[in-house]
C-alpha cells in the first residue's frame, strides 16, 4: 500500500512538472515520442518542427533536461550528420539502443541517407522565402 501511494506520488509529481513545462519544450518531448524505433531526428530539424527559439542549441539543451519517467526516446535524436552528440557513458548507450532498434551506424554515425524520421507534413514549420541583403521580395 505505502509503494502504490509512492508510485501514485511520482506520477503526480511528474505530471506537474511536465504541465509547468513551456510550450516549446512540450511541443519538442511530444514530436521526440513520436519517432518511430529505428528512426532519427536531428537537433536542428527537432526545432525546426517544434517552432523552437534558439534552434539546434535550445534542442540540445531542453534534450539534457529531459524530465525522467517519461519514456522520451532520447537516443532518437542526433546531432547534424548523424553525429553522437552526448558525451560518454550516455554515447555508447545512445549507440546501443539505436543499433537494437535495427539503425546502423558507420564510423560512429547514424546513416541519415537510410534512417532519418520524415516529419509527417502536418508539423513541418512553414518556411519564409530568404532574401540577400538588399534584395527585394517578389510578389
Amino acid at each position: 500500500m505505502c509503494f502504490l501511494k509512492w508510485q501514485n506520488w511520482q506520477l503526480a509529481a511528474i505530471a506537474v512538472i511536465f504541465a509547468k513545462m513551456d510550450p516549446g519544450r512540450q511541443r519538442l518531448y511530444a514530436l521526440v515520442k513520436r519517432i518511430p524505433k529505428g528512426r532519427v531526428i536531428t537537433y536542428g530539424q527537432l526545432a525546426r518542427a517544434t517552432w523552437l527559439p534558439g534552434g539546434a542549441r535550445a534542442a540540445g539543451r531542453a534534450m539534457a533536461a529531459c524530465p525522467r519517467g517519461q519514456a522520451i526516446p532520447w537516443h532518437r535524436v542526433v546531432a547534424a550528420g548523424g553525429r553522437i552528440a552526448v558525451r560518454e557513458p550516455f554515447a555508447s548507450l545512445q549507440r546501443r539502443l539505436l543499433e537494437s532498434e535495427g539503425a546502423r551506424l558507420s564510423g560512429g554515425r547514424v546513416l541519415l541517407a537510410d534512417y532519418l524520421w520524415a516529419i509527417p507534413a502536418a508539423r513541418r514549420r512553414a518556411q519564409k522565402p530568404k532574401r540577400r541583403r538588399g534584395e527585394k521580395l517578389r510578389s
